[in-house]
């Protein structure tokens, strides 16, 4: 950020967007500069090239580079005409988490909106019960839940002491019913929706515990979504048709812009939103 360290102009709005180097991340990045925020853009691949792993069950190892770095996100988002800032953040890693929301804190001086749309990837979100390994649970409830808290507890005072900004927390309907079918068969495992389940509670507990307060806190529950790690696991758009729906990225990202920025998101003050019927209802058009 161009700014000195701890200091910012009272106009200017800051979006800390985390796994913002592809998918929905990336897309909410660039809708969000499109309404003028200049971006924090956090996540674990920041240049191209970056080899994790992203096999969703321990059956297999799929081990690879995925499309997208936060250095293309950033590049993107000032070609918009705004500023982006890059930081390393695995969900994993606590003192990552803490580092990165410190960062952000001294380079901006606060965060105006917090977007908590990274999530564990890896073995157990797609294992059986049975299969499941107890150590990965701890993992996948580190990265989908304890991260989040830790970000928010970092960067939402600041917000709580300027009486305004908004908390969207990306959540899944895994965690809201049971699957359909077993995980092999395209349902998801105990453990991702248990962590997503957990996930979809802070929302309306602090909205309750900062009624008020003039901060926003909401749910966003994208919908399938066909992401660059779907495709690398052989979901493609025809087969999303077969099972009835599917979006792109740029669906809960306009969504994610709209409850930031227009008044009539306090409807959905520390609720649920629903990204793909909520934008069909509203005419929000991903841009081009």
């Amino acid at each position: 950020m161009a700014e000195p360290a701890g200091t910012r102009a009272s106009d200017r709005r800051i979006a800390f967007v985390s796994g913002a180097s592809r998918g929905i991340g990336r897309a909410t990045a660039l809708a969000l500069a499109a309404k003028g925020f200049d971006c924090v853009l956090a996540a674990r691949s920041v240049t191209g090239g970056e080899v994790h792993e992203y096999s969703p069950d321990r059956r297999r190892s799929l081990r690879r580079a995925m499309p997208g770095s936060l250095e293309e996100t950033a590049a993107a988002v000032r070609e918009r005409g705004r500023e982006a800032l890059v930081l390393r953040l695995d969900l994993l890693d606590p003192a990552s988490v803490e580092a990165a929301a410190e960062r952000a804190l001294e380079a901006c001086g606060a965060v105006d909106l917090l977007v908590n749309n990274a999530i564990y990837q890896g073995p157990g979100i797609m294992d059986r019960v049975l299969d499941t390994d107890c150590d990965r649970v701890e993992d996948i409830l580190r990265g989908n839940v304890t991260s989040q808290l830790r970000l928010v507890q970092r960067l939402l005072p600041g917000m709580l002491e300027r009486k305004r900004g908004a908390v969207v927390n990306l959540v899944s309907a895994a965690g809201m019913s049971d699957p359909p079918v077993p995980p092999e068969r395209g349902g998801w495992g105990f453990a991702y929706g248990a962590s997503k389940a957990a996930l979809l509670r802070m929302a309306g507990c602090l909205a309750v515990e900062h009624a008020g307060s003039g901060v926003s806190f909401f749910n966003l529950e994208p919908g399938l979504i066909l992401t660059e790690s779907m495709r690398v696991q052989g979901l493609t758009e025809d087969l999303l048709a077969s099972v009835g729906g599917g979006a792109a990225p740029e669906v809960p990202a306009v969504v994610i812009a709209w409850l930031a920025t227009d008044p009539g998101a306090a409807a959905w003050h520390g609720k649920t939103v629903h990204a793909q019927p909520l934008a069909k209802q509203l005419g929000l058009a991903p841009a081009p």
